[in-house]
């Protein structure tokens, strides 16, 4: 078939070991054309070749190709590859930490870099003629995925796309779009696996096949695949439902528990599908056991938390999966990757007992980890001796580590809200990992039998895709600016109406105009009905609607405002601030915090008579306001009664010293809705339908035609919003930049050039308060503090501990950058625009740690921050005030800036910048 290949694609096909499939010959003749191509496969599939190819013609051309991924160690991987291809000299790399050769025919980069370079009109685009978009699926992504559409649209139409995607269910959808917004671009699909896959269930110690009578093949779909369920595996599912059931009806022994029986099913391999099989859960070491005995190793093994991961290393201690030349070669990829580490950090990361392990061919992979800990672990699996790797699902979101087998152990994950089951996407994605082309002749997935498992459910994850790919595409004020600044108003909303998300959102206008015809037809029959003698019962019905709608709106806007008046006020509330509490008295702040993301405030307080409250917005009359401020030491502690009494004695002589007063806390009222309700009743009364008899009557007919109007104007409302949705929220945007002074008119201010360079969730707020010289006066320290609340977000925890500013200046910049914070969110909501999220200070003494030049272990010891996360807030910390540096232009804030980040780029996150 090879022979049959134009010349320029049989070279390149020949780089490869294994004769390339009609989808990825397909692709490649479509780039060949001059096309752009969107290819959308299964995850091991080969998509990347395709990307490959894209590189090979640039440089058969003469052209540059930028090849951009998701993830700075995908791009790390990507770069390695191409270089031990073309040659140091022609590849660079481009990611926020790592600048290498930048100007090379061939560059490496982040979308993100490659977004930034388009706004900046960088010269390193001139003669660009191939952009790979790996991993465009990400254009979902709730907070990065409007940077993937952004390049899309805003690339030259003189540059080839390559769109690299895991299979999706609306793909056609997506390349529609893809040929209307670009011009020539074809689609090509597969979901074909390369490489048959098997599906198991693990039960006890014996691994039984999900399918019954079914062997797939590398050319089956997963809809022509016999979805007959495994007989055995409904077996032990209804006598594990058995047992359940008669285990209730059993007399309870002492120990409450009931008769044991079978506890641990026959203790013997492939006895766990026994008649009376408990479906006992299978520990991690017997998995790693059934795996080896069964030569399907190398294995990732999925597990949706990250102590999960580094537990079961933990319990797999002492099992060793190598032979002597495995481990020796996984020990000396260690060693290689932590040379620049001294012995200080590396004991701090505990790398002796992580070594022992990865010697032993165990390992975990998660987002918690150094990336030189990833990096080990990506290239000692690829090599092969590292045989079971413990992992979040993170590992299945581009890094190239197929396995033999994969492994799940639970089909329920927790989202940050709920512990909810995996989706068959996810399913799809995570045991797309098994099976390595040109090694493997099939792949495994097994998922480990749990307690209540229904095996239809698990055949059903595995026979179906349906990912849909949906735009999370919205104007922010960075892209407002850049927008503004590169396009003009008229031209950047046009580029907004031909995002992805507008063209989803013109499919649904269709169906709502049908609905508003219907409408129509019905209200026009409902007016001919009612008539009064008297005169106009509409009328009179609209203006009783008209009052019911002022009271009803009157009485929600006071509750709103009253509402964002109390937690704006416990918002503002700093530890220490002595304030006036109902029914309480003068109490102290101890903590203030939030409930979750987007939760109400809340704050810890302490009265006179030692009464603790936690204070909510529901708790309180009126605001609370600070009238002075005392000091809370940092070891307070509620349990000592001497340092309770401290604080109460320091609030006494505070309230004698400023002779403080209760402060009104009075809400006004809204005199002039009360006056123009007034005037409505008035003309009620006067109206000649008042005076009907049937007024009630016609009352009732008119209200239903003022319910169809009100539909009526919804739905119009809704259809010419939702055809220009992206255009209104843009103008949004520009309504809160021209009232802070970013534009003056369709011109940017020398306001709105600054805010071009920050790239940031909370861009306004840091812009601002550059604007206002809440970062002035800081030494380099205390601005990484105050910075590390622009980007830190709180994982869920139930740590009781209540993180504070490190000292008093930071914490007075805090409070400043929180009230600018305060202003900005009420004019979005004047705005109608949704609220930023809130600062988190959470890693404010970490990152004021580690720039004064304290040791690793410290301050890991200090924050319980694992050492991958600490790294990556401390470089995103850095990446913030390289941009700051950037954006304010020569002066003491931005030596600052530098100085700043030059403090926190040392040690363990300076290895890892060269590692990730």
């Amino acid at each position: 078939m090879t022979e049959a290949l134009p010349e320029e694609l049989r070279e390149f096909a020949s780089l490869y070991p294994y004769e390339l499939d009609d989808y990825q010959i397909a692709a490649c003749h479509a780039l060949s054309g001059g096309n752009g191509v969107l290819v959308a496969a299964p995850t091991g599939a080969g998509k990347t070749v395709v990307g490959e190819f894209a590189v090979h013609l640039a440089v058969a051309a003469s052209r540059k190709c930028f090849y951009t991924t998701p993830i700075k160690a995908l791009s790390n991987q990507k770069y390695n590859d191409l270089v031990d291809r073309y040659g140091a000299d022609r590849v660079g790399l481009l990611t926020g930490d790592s600048s290498i050769n930048s100007e090379a025919q061939i560059v490496v980069m982040t979308t993100e870099v490659l977004r930034n370079m388009i706004y900046a009109g960088s010269p390193t685009l001139n003669n660009l003629g191939f952009v790979v978009l790996d991993e465009v699926h990400y254009l979902a992504d709730r907070f990065r995925g409007a940077v993937w559409e952004e390049v899309i649209l805003s690339l030259a139409e003189s540059v080839q796309i390559v769109a690299l995607s895991a299979t999706v269910s609306n793909v056609e959808d997506f390349g529609d779009w893809l040929s209307t917004v670009r011009g020539r671009f074809e689609v090509v699909v597969s979901e074909r696996r390369p490489v048959p896959l098997f599906q198991h269930v693990l039960v006890g110690r014996k691994l039984v096949d999900l399918f019954e009578g079914v062997a797939p093949t590398a050319r089956e779909l997963p809809s022509e695949r016999a979805a007959k369920v495994n007989s055995e595996l409904l077996r032990v599912s209804r006598n594990e439902a058995t047992r359940v059931r008669d285990d209730s009806r059993s007399p309870r022994g002492r120990s409450g528990r009931g008769r044991q029986q079978h506890g641990r099913g026959s203790g013997q391999y492939g006895g766990a599908t026994h008649p009376r099989f408990a479906g006992r859960p299978t520990s991690r070491a017997e998995v790693a056991i059934v795996l080896e005995r069964a030569s399907l190793l190398p294995a990732i093994y999925f597990i949706f938390s990250r102590i999960g991961c580094d537990s079961a290393v933990r319990q797999l201690e002492g099992v060793t999966l190598t032979n002597r030349e495995e481990a020796e070669l996984l020990g000396r990829i260690a060693d290689r990757h932590v040379a620049g580490l001294g012995g200080a950090d590396l004991a701090a990361l505990d790398f002796e007992r992580f070594r022992d392990s990865l010697m032993g061919g165990v390992a975990a992979h998660h987002a918690g980890q150094l990336p030189a800990f990833k990096a080990i672990i990506e290239e000692g699996f690829v090599t092969g001796a590292l045989k079971l790797v413990f992992a979040t699902e993170t590992l299945a979101l581009g890094i190239n580590m197929p396995a033999r087998t994969v492994v799940l152990e639970k089909l329920v994950k927790y989202n940050g809200e709920a512990h909810v089951d995996i989706t068959p996407g996810e399913y799809t994605q995570l045991t797309g990992r098994a099976g390595r082309r040109g090694i493997d002749v099939e792949g495994h997935a097994v998922v480990a039998w749990q307690a209540g498992m229904d095996p239809r459910a698990v055949a059903g994850l595995a026979s179906r895709r349906t990912y849909p790919l949906r735009s999370s595409f919205a104007p922010t004020y960075n892209m407002a600016v850049n927008l503004m600044a590169t396009l003009g108003p008229t031209r950047a909303r046009d580029l907004l109406e031909q995002s992805f998300a507008q063209f989803q959102t013109d499919k649904s206008v269709v169906k709502a105009s049908r609905t508003e015809r219907t409408l129509q037809v019905d209200l026009a029959a409902a007016r001919e009905s009612l008539e009064c003698h008297l005169g106009d019962a509409l009328g009179y019905a609209r203006l009783r609607d008209e009052i019911t709608r002022l009271e009803s709106e009157s009485s929600r806007a006071r509750r709103a405002e009253r509402a964002d008046q109390l937690e704006s006020s416990i918002t503002a509330l700093m530890i220490g601030d002595i304030v006036h509490v109902p029914r309480q008295g003068w109490s102290v702040v101890l903590r203030v915090g939030q409930k979750q993301r987007g939760g109400q405030p809340w704050a810890q307080v302490i009265s006179a008579d030692h009464t603790v409250l936690k204070l909510e917005p529901h708790d309180l009359r009126g605001p609370l306001a600070s009238v002075g401020r005392v000091r809370v030491p940092r070891d307070f502690s509620l349990r000592d009664r001497r340092s309770r009494r401290a604080v109460l004695v320091a609030m006494s002589d505070k309230l004698k010293q400023t002779d403080a007063q209760v402060p009104d806390t009075a809400f006004p009222s809204d005199d002039a809705v009360a006056g123009r309700i007034a005037e409505l009743r008035a003309e009620l009364r006067a109206h000649p339908v008042h005076a009907c008899p049937d007024r009630e009557s016609h009352a009732v007919e008119a209200a239903r035609i003022i319910r169809l109007e009100r539909e009526a104007r919804r739905l119009t409302a809704e259809t010419t919003g939702r055809a220009n949705s992206l255009a209104v929220q843009f103008d949004r945007v520009c309504a809160v930049l021209a009232d802070l002074g970013y534009l003056d008119g369709d011109e940017l201010t020398d306001a709105g050039r600054m805010l071009r360079r920050i790239y940031n969730e909370l861009d306004l707020v840091a812009a601002e308060c550059v604007r206002r010289d809440v970062f002035a006066d800081l030494d380099p320290a205390q601005l990484a503090a105050v910075l590390s609340t622009l980007v830190y977000e709180s994982r869920p925890s139930r740590d009781s501990s209540h993180p504070r500013m490190p000292d008093a200046a930071s914490e007075r910049a805090q409070s400043e950058l929180r009230m600018v914070w305060r202003e900005v969110g009420q004019l979005e909501r004047t705005h109608r625009r949704d609220r930023g999220r809130e600062p988190d200070i959470g890693f404010a003494e970490a990152a004021w740690r580690w720039s004064n030049g304290q040791d690793l272990a410290k301050v890991l010891a200090t924050t319980g921050l694992a050492a991958g996360d600490f790294v990556r807030w401390v470089r995103q910390v850095i990446d913030l005030a390289g941009q700051l540096a950037t954006a304010v232009g020569p002066g003491d804030l931005r030596r600052t800036c530098h100085l700043s980040a030059d403090s926190m780029r040392r040690g363990v996150v300076a290895a890892d910048m060269s590692e990730d």
